[in-house]
């Protein structure tokens, strides 16, 4: 009995996965993919799979309407079909399973450097800075924060909210006080929720990295966080800890395993992945408040080409492919 249960369990742990994840805001899909060899033929790009044993199936991918490819485990890709991806502009990110953590990204050389220059110039001016952080502030709280509010203040505010929320999931699930304690040197001394939490958070740095890989953003440059490789990742990340880890976390509160109990409950029916569409939108309109949402436009316009510009510290951009000989006097 026992190990009928087994096999079944391996077999469905080998079971390769393409999903196609929600549509991202500019209307281009996100794509995992896991026990698969991803490969060149004649006719395209496929993903070899092997959904029964001595039975490959090859799956064509849409190539030109993939805006982000993600690798989970078990997955390989050729040399040809990894050119064929990066020739369509699609950013190729190594993850693990279900997202719950990312490795690395290549990005296409021809990427737009837009909102990384936007990103750049609202972390290298203070006041621009704080207008971020303060978008932050009003995206976790749901509701206005007076411009030129101190940063102190916010972090205040913040701090009166999640002692709030604590104590709130602590009621309601028949607990004591909590108090979240982080001690990465003594992971396994953490008590079953601040476990659950440490494990949440973490894989939710995986999606949020994806997201900032994808567009083209330095994880390192963060608005609220500083200091570290991973800045803005913490900061994307925190922008939703009260409406889903903390939530997770106190819920497994009684679990024998609550650390993998938390990360297999994230990869659940792609949970996380099903918030790339709102953690795209969300860090386009930090780093560019006025942008429309595409969304609620009636017709989606289509983004022109970007060629290759050359930077005047008087003119902004200047047309690239250009010689500039005759203007030398």
């Amino acid at each position: 009995m026992s190990g009928g249960f087994d096999g079944q369990a391996r077999r469905k742990l080998a079971s390769p996965t393409l999903a196609m994840l929600p549509r991202v805001s500019d209307g281009l899909s996100f794509l995992y993919i896991d026990i698969a060899r991803v490969e060149q033929t004649e006719t395209g790009v496929c993903a070899v799979t092997e959904p029964e044993e001595g039975h490959l199936q090859r799956t064509h991918l849409p190539t030109a309407a993939l805006a982000c490819v993600l690798l989970g485990p078990g997955t390989s890709i050729t040399q040809r079909a990894l050119s064929t991806l990066m020739r369509h502009g699609t950013t190729v990110i190594a993850t693990g399973s279900g997202g719950v953590r990312c490795y690395g990204a290549l990005q296409p050389t021809d990427r737009t450097t837009e909102w990384l220059e936007r990103q750049v110039r609202a972390w290298s001016d203070p006041t621009a800075r704080l207008d971020v952080a303060r978008r932050m502030y009003e995206l976790r709280f749901q509701e206005d924060i007076t411009p030129g509010t101190p940063l102190e203040r916010m972090r205040g505010i913040e701090g009166q909210r999640m002692k709030a929320l604590y104590r709130a999931l602590a009621q309601r699930h028949g607990l004591k006080p909590f108090k979240r304690s982080y001690d990465p040197n003594d992971w396994d001394g953490q008590d079953p929720v601040n476990l659950a939490l440490s494990a949440a958070s973490a894989a939710f740095y995986g999606i949020a990295h994806a997201v900032i890989c994808h567009l083209g953003c330095s994880p390192a440059l963060g608005f609220v966080h500083s200091g570290k490789q991973q800045s803005l990742v913490y900061d994307m990340a925190d922008l939703y800890k009260a409406e889903v880890t903390v939530p997770l976390a106190f819920s497994l509160a009684r679990s024998p395993n609550p650390e993998s109990e938390a990360r297999r409950t994230l990869r659940e029916d792609f949970r996380l992945y099903r918030r790339l569409p709102r953690i795209v939108r969300d860090l386009q309109w930090l780093l560019d408040p006025e942008r429309p949402d595409r969304e609620e436009e009636e017709e989606e316009e289509e983004e022109p080409v970007r060629l290759v510009e050359l930077w005047d510290p008087h003119q902004g951009s200047v047309p690239g492919g250009t010689n500039y000989g005759d203007d030398v006097t």
